[in-house]
């Protein structure tokens, strides 16, 4: 999928839900958020109100730059907090995420709106940049997010996804442990931390958690391949390959089953994945 694919489908979610951030995983074998999708919560708080901030977001998917028009206008006109919120959106999708973050972060700046929405545009932000590569403006997003709603269990999936960017394993480990500890459903957490426990060569502890998810989600893609890796990793070929092989063909046209191709490519040549 495209940059500009993500980020349509991104103003597609943010029209159903007013925000963007919501389940973002860490995918455990790509390490990038470049292919991610954006998913969202089904009605998560809202900055504003009203039949000029539906249009407008109404307008994001398929005309981002008439929603940037139509969000300019309404701001001189005094469209406050909708507008703003509307505007940095709409930049987004028109595939200028970071400039779109400076919005989002200026608005909830100022806005005197209720801390779980203020939370909820700085999730939006910390999306955007990490949709190019922002990963320390992300985190600290995701930290301020945090700070108006400590209990949120996305925002501390999404910190943990800027500072595994960051190369910092151990903090983003520690934030998938709290998620977890609110929500230990979240297979997405699981896969997330034992990619973190890998990158720190802690095989045990990322063997546990790739079983306990795979025992909670026994389809889940990523969690099979990650579990593959770690299986070439303590020598297991022919397990690998299983995982590799089921992982290819859950979803074909996926992230994932590239992935799983280009391992099986790998282990094909006898080249074991770091």
């Amino acid at each position: 999928m495209s940059r500009r694919q993500i980020i349509l489908a991104s103003a597609t979610v943010l029209v159903a839900g007013g925000t963007m951030f919501g389940a973002w995983r860490l995918m455990a074998p790509a390490e990038s958020v470049a292919d991610a999708a954006l998913p969202v919560p089904p009605f998560p708080p809202r900055i504003a109100q009203g039949a000029d901030y539906e249009s407008c977001l109404s307008t994001l998917a398929a005309d981002p730059m008439s929603a940037i028009a139509m969000a300019d206008s309404w701001q001189t006109a005094g469209g406050g907090d909708g507008a703003a919120h509307c505007r940095g959106l709409a930049l987004v999708a028109a595939g200028k995420p970071d400039l779109g973050a400076d919005v989002l972060e200026e608005l909830a700046a100022r806005s005197t709106a209720p801390a779980l929405a203020r939370a909820s545009v700085l999730g939006q932000a910390a999306q955007a940049r990490l949709m190019v590569g922002q990963a320390a403006k992300a985190a600290a997003d995701a930290t301020d997010a945090l700070d108006l709603a400590p209990d949120d269990t996305e925002l501390l999936i999404m910190r943990a996804t800027a500072r595994a960017q960051l190369q910092d394993f151990a903090a983003g480990i520690a934030d998938l442990t709290e998620a977890l500890r609110q929500d230990g459903s979240r297979v997405d957490a699981l896969v997330s931390r034992a990619v973190m426990r890998r990158k720190l060569n802690q095989l045990d502890l990322a063997q546990a958690d790739i079983a306990q998810a795979i025992t909670q989600d026994p389809g889940d893609p990523d969690a099979l391949l990650e579990r593959g890796i770690l299986r070439q990793r303590m020598g297991d070929r022919s397990g690998a390959r299983a995982d590799w092989e089921r992982a290819r063909g859950i979803d074909p046209n996926s992230t994932t089953a590239d992935l799983a191709a280009q391992n099986l490519a790998l282990l094909d040549a006898g080249q074991a994945r770091q």
